[in-house]
């Protein structure tokens, strides 16, 4: 799920006259919750910035589609994934952080204070602001997928697949992700296959000999997932594999695991005016820090991070932020 939109500039005076009747001013404006939003509304209201946390249209993250979370540190017996999100989010409030439903239509970071837009009607005039809005997983868009996610269908080998050990399960893509996810699946599971919709892998050449050296790994080329089945949880998938020019054949293959490995979408189109990204969306901040282009500007979590997407670095990189924007601040505040 997305958790931001963009929207048209906000041209009509109707409007316009409505949303500067309701404008509101703040030091620190966080937009996004989930690991890194809250850990970066932790350490900003400590320092006593009194950030606004708007939360988007799914609190918590992609984490509140997580059952089970076992590597996250301070949790030795493990924790769900809404209630650990609920955890961060009544230590952040604990320290003053003003949590907020809502969601960002638009933003202006051409000169500070930088200007957000919530729910279309609302301006916030921001002297800092922390984008953690995360990156929402692609998916292949059957039912099923739907129906099963959480009981057997993931996007994060790193994060469910200890829970599929001795298992056979089915990872698709085939691009570097999808190998990489698949090799570390390799050394959990009993087996694990690949489901490829071309005849060829996009992988690198390093990762597909790793893939083709790998026993346990077996890759399906020109195959694509019609659906999944099973009672409770993913028994089987259903796949097509195609013969020839016209010809299409239909196999099942049991399984207790698929992972998809097709990709992410950072959410960060309402943004991308003013803030530079990679080619995929990413926001690019300054290796080491948590800076944008825009100074004044900060970013962490998913949403500037391409390779590691865990819960444990995107809090980091959300801690990151707030000690960034407290001395920007300080900064500032000593220029005058």
């Amino acid at each position: 799920m997305e958790l931001f939109k963009s929207m048209q500039d906000i041209d009509d005076n109707s409007k316009s006259d409505k949303i500067n009747k309701d404008t509101e001013k703040v030091k620190c404006l966080i937009i996004g919750s989930g690991p890194a939003g809250y850990t970066a509304a932790i350490y900003a209201a400590r320092a006593n910035l009194n950030p606004v946390l708007i939360q988007g249209l799914q609190p918590g993250g992609q984490l509140t589609t997580t059952t089970e979370v076992d590597n996250f540190p301070g949790y030795p017996e493990g924790i769900d994934g809404p209630t650990m999100m609920e955890d961060f989010r009544k230590q952040a409030e604990r320290f003053g952080t003003d949590v907020r439903w809502g969601m960002a239509t638009k933003a202006d970071f051409s000169q500070r204070p930088f200007k957000v837009v919530i729910d279309e009607k609302h301006l916030i005039e921001a002297e800092t602001v922390i984008i953690s809005t995360g990156a929402t997983a692609k998916y292949l868009g059957i039912e099923s997928e739907k129906k099963y996610q959480g009981s057997g269908v993931s996007a994060c080998a790193t994060c469910d697949g200890f829970f599929y050990k001795g298992k056979d399960v089915a990872v698709v893509g085939g691009g570097d992700t999808a190998c990489e996810e698949a090799t570390y699946l390799a050394n959990l599971c009993n087996k694990v296959y690949i489901i490829v919709r071309k005849d060829y892998l996009r992988a690198s050449k390093t990762m597909q000999q790793r893939v083709f050296n790998t026993p346990n790994i077996k890759v399906l080329f020109e195959h694509n997932t019609k659906e999944l089945r099973g009672i409770q949880v993913v028994e089987e998938a259903v796949l097509i594999k195609r013969m020839g020019e016209r010809d299409e054949s239909e196999v099942n293959i049991k399984i207790d695991g698929f992972f998809l490995a097709i990709g992410h979408k950072p959410n960060s189109e309402i943004f991308t005016n003013y803030l530079k990204t990679d080619d995929v969306g990413y926001i690019q901040t300054i290796p080491g820090t948590s800076k944008t282009n825009i100074s004044g500007v900060f970013a962490c979590g998913d949403v500037q991070d391409p390779h590691y997407r865990q819960a444990v670095t995107a809090a980091g990189s959300g801690c990151q932020a707030a000690l960034d924007a407290e001395r920007f601040l300080g900064e500032v505040e000593s220029r005058k």
